[in-house]
């Protein structure tokens, strides 16, 4: 039996520790994935980290049916000093070598076929090197825009990757733009994984309010997602400020940790905001949760999911929203607007139009009934559009293609995409 009729053998490269949202939507693929098209190798790091809520070998090593092959792929060196960087190479570089040649060796043992793994440095450029060394294909699964802060590694290993996948149109017509060819570049849309029923509408809304001391008639507006500028946080803030000389009982909940790292010098995104409030005279309106574990119960407490990104690659929450039934305000650029239907699941303005996005709050604040019609197409498109099958359906058609060496047809459900 040929190779391309056998199960494609398939390793995972995940040489991050912690398991991030990335590694949520790989580990669906591992999950899902079918097994008669598919077998699933996984090679990950087995550092041990303190900080993290969850590492991905503990994550992965629950998925029944794959195989874990624990691997030493060095330190990370994001967000590290110049002097951190020089002792982590000094003192934990020179095992990176033969770790990596274990691991070819490994694949070639084991036959493998492709390498699937992130658009981080370290998973995109040892996926592409291994694959050279061992006549793997690799693929990189591009889960951001490509955009001018890449490092060499990652251009490097995007220019010589057999194939790029992205998680949205968006995503993949910024690999074509930045000069990858279009027939290296597929896109297959991220999925939600509701196996165990966390993201069931649920009846404890009033608990929450109760908890946040919010009154169970205010309309109250929620985001979900880290602290920094571009999550759009602040707009958010400054068009609900407009609102409430007319629509008094509006509350807001923004529900996230402060990503320093992520903000222009390192400094506080939530203190920006926190003085915006004050300034605006709101804060009876607001309330910041920090990072909260329970994001199901405290989404399903809300009447209306805002979250005015810009250029979102996808923006899985606003999945995580509509399968809860809740309407979506949100900017129309990036992503977005390949999940989230304007006028239909939710309301959709151009960025920075703080007037528009405002007349959007209003509209669905003022309207319960709107509210629920659109909860509830959105919570039916996801059903209907975003399973974890639809999404390993397409990628094995990627696989396939990659495989046999040829170009996507109209017929192929992931698309080849074209600059427009």
């Amino acid at each position: 039996m040929s190779l391309m009729t056998d199960a494609k053998r398939v390793l995972f490269l995940q040489s991050q520790t912690f398991f991030g949202a990335d590694s949520a939507i790989h580990a669906q693929l591992m999950q899902h994935l079918n097994p008669k098209e598919v077998k699933v190798y996984v090679a990950c790091n087995h550092r041990p980290d303190p900080n993290a809520p969850m590492t991905v070998i503990d994550r992965i090593e629950k998925i029944p049916g794959i195989l874990v092959r624990p691997t030493e792929f060095g330190p990370s060196f994001f967000s590290r000093s110049l002097k951190e960087r020089l002792w982590l190479g000094l003192t934990q570089g020179p095992r990176l070598p033969l770790s990596l040649l274990a691991l070819a060796l490994y694949i070639k043992r084991e036959k493998i076929q492709m390498i699937h793994c992130t658009e981080k440095p370290r998973d995109a450029f040892y996926g592409v090197l291994l694959g050279k060394l061992t006549g793997a294909k690799s693929i990189i699964h591009m889960h951001v825009r490509h955009a001018g802060w890449f490092s060499p590694m990652v251009r490097w290993a995007l220019r010589h990757a057999d194939a790029v996948i992205g998680v949205s149109e968006f995503v993949s017509r910024t690999v074509v733009e930045a000069g990858i060819p279009a027939n290296r570049v597929h896109t297959v849309v991220n999925a939600l994984d509701n196996h165990d029923g966390a993201w069931n509408p649920r009846t404890d809304a009033a608990e929450v309010r109760q908890e946040f001391g919010i009154a169970p008639d205010a309309v109250l507006i929620g985001a979900c997602s880290r602290l920094f500028r571009w999550k759009g946080q602040r707009e958010l803030l400054e068009a609900v400020a407009e609102l409430l000389p007319e629509i008094p009982k509006l509350h807001v909940m923004i529900v996230g940790e402060d990503d320093t790292g992520a903000h222009p010098g390192g400094t506080s995104f939530l203190a920006e905001l926190e003085l915006l409030v004050a300034e605006k005279g709101i804060a009876d309106h607001v309330t910041f949760t920090g990072f909260r574990r329970d994001i199901p119960r405290l989404m399903n407490a809300f009447d209306i999911y805002a979250m005015p990104s810009f250029e979102e690659p996808l923006g899985m929450v606003y999945l995580e929203a509509m399968v809860l039934g809740k309407p979506v305000v949100a900017y129309n650029n990036g992503g977005v607007p390949e999940i989230v239907e304007d006028n239909i699941t939710g309301l959709l303005s151009e960025p920075y139009d703080i007037a528009t996005l405002a007349h959007s709050l209003r509209t669905l604040a003022l309207n319960p009934a709107l509210r629920h019609k659109m909860g509830a197409a959105g919570r039916e498109r996801v059903l209907r559009e975003s399973t974890p099958k639809q999404m390993c359906t397409r990628m094995e058609q990627v696989y396939r293609a990659i495989l046999s060496g040829q170009h996507e047809t109209e017929s192929t459900s992931s698309k080849t995409v074209e600059v427009r």
